[in-house]
C-alpha cells in the first residue's frame, strides 16, 4: 500500500512538471515553423493592393504588410529574432491545397472567407469587405448583370462570382458565356481585348486593375452587386494557436489605430508602380468589422 501511494505521489509531482511544459510548447504551424526556422507566406503578383509585383518584383501590398506584423508577431512567440521568410508565388486556385499540403502557412492575399471554404481551411478576423460587381466600358448599356444576358463575361477560375453569377442567372433567367482565365490579370485583359463584354470580380479589385491600365477612363464598374464578401488571410483548419496569434496582432492594430494607417497607405494614397490612387475610402462594413473584430463567412 505504502509503496503504491509512493509510486501515485511521484505521478503526481511528475504531472505537475511536465504539464505546463506541454502547455508552453507550440503546436500545429508554430511548431512547424520552429522546427524549419522559417515562415512561408503565400503571396498573389496582380491583386492590387493587397498582393501584387512592384517594378523590383517584391512582392507589396495592404495584405504583404499585415503579413509581415504577424510574422514579427511569430518572432517574439517562438522566441526567434531570425526566423526567415520565404515567399510563395501563389494563384487564386492554388491558395487552399498549398495551405493544405503545407507548402505555404498563411495566404497573404485577398480571399473571401465562405463556409464551404471553412469546411478545409480556417480564416483569420476580416481584413477586408468588398461587393461582388462588373467591370465594362465606359460607354457599354450595361447597369445590371441582367443586361449580361448571352454575352461573354471573364471569370477567374476558382473566384467565387463563379457561382454567384450563376445563382443571379438562375434566379433571373439569363445565362451568360464565361470566359474563364487563370488570374484576374488575364481576366481582366479578356475585357480590354473585347474578348469579353465584362469583367465579374470583388469591387476593389476591379479598382485596382482601372486604375493600373493604360486607359482608366475607358472603364466603370456597375453599381448592381451580387454580395458583400468579406477577406480573410488563410491558415490551416485545426490550428487554434496559430489562429490565435494572427488574430491577437490583427486586434491590436486595429485597437491602437496602425490597422486604419495601413488602409490609408494602400487604399487611399499614390502606391507604387505607377502611383495611382484607388480613392477608397474604408467602407462602412469594414469599419465595423475593424471595431467588432469577427471570422464570420458568407
Amino acid at each position: 500500500m505504502k509503496t503504491m501511494k509512493r509510486l501515485l505521489s511521484s505521478l503526481m509531482f511528475l504531472t505537475a512538471v511536465v504539464a505546463p511544459a506541454l502547455a508552453q510548447t507550440p503546436g500545429g504551424t508554430l511548431a512547424k515553423i520552429k522546427a524549419v526556422g522559417e515562415i512561408r507566406l503565400g503571396h498573389r503578383d496582380v491583386s492590387v493592393p493587397f498582393s501584387y509585383l512592384d517594378d523590383n518584383q517584391k512582392p507589396v501590398g495592404f495584405a504583404m504588410d499585415l503579413c509581415a506584423r504577424i510574422v514579427d508577431a511569430v518572432k517574439d512567440e517562438l522566441k526567434l529574432p531570425t526566423l526567415q521568410t520565404r515567399l510563395q508565388p501563389i494563384q487564386l486556385s492554388t491558395q487552399i491545397p498549398l495551405i493544405e499540403n503545407g507548402t505555404i502557412d498563411i495566404v497573404c492575399g485577398p480571399a473571401t472567407n465562405t463556409l464551404e471554404r471553412q469546411k478545409v481551411v480556417a480564416f483569420s478576423n476580416t481584413i477586408f469587405v468588398s461587393s461582388i460587381r462588373a467591370v465594362v466600358r465606359k460607354d457599354a448599356p450595361i447597369k445590371t448583370f441582367e443586361d449580361l444576358k448571352d454575352k461573354p463575361v471573364a471569370l477567374t477560375t476558382g473566384s467565387t462570382s463563379i457561382t454567384l453569377l450563376l445563382a443571379r442567372g438562375q434566379e433571373k433567367k439569363f445565362e451568360v458565356k464565361q470566359v474563364l482565365s487563370p488570374d484576374h490579370a488575364a481576366s481582366f485583359l479578356a475585357l480590354t481585348t473585347g474578348r469579353s463584354d465584362a469583367f465579374v470580380m470583388d469591387d476593389i479589385l476591379l479598382a485596382g486593375l482601372i486604375a493600373s491600365s493604360q486607359t482608366p477612363d475607358n472603364w466603370r464598374i456597375i453599381d448592381d452587386s451580387l454580395r458583400t464578401e468579406p477577406y480573410g488571410l488563410i491558415i490551416r483548419k485545426g490550428d487554434p494557436d496559430f489562429k490565435a496569434l494572427v488574430d491577437k496582432t490583427l486586434g491590436a492594430m486595429m485597437k491602437n489605430g496602425q490597422f486604419a494607417e495601413l488602409y490609408a497607405k494602400w487604399f487611399t494614397k499614390p502606391i507604387p508602380p505607377k502611383n495611382v490612387n484607388l480613392n477608397f475610402p474604408m467602407p462602412a462594413p469594414l469599419k465595423d468589422a475593424v471595431a467588432n473584430p469577427n471570422d464570420r463567412g458568407v
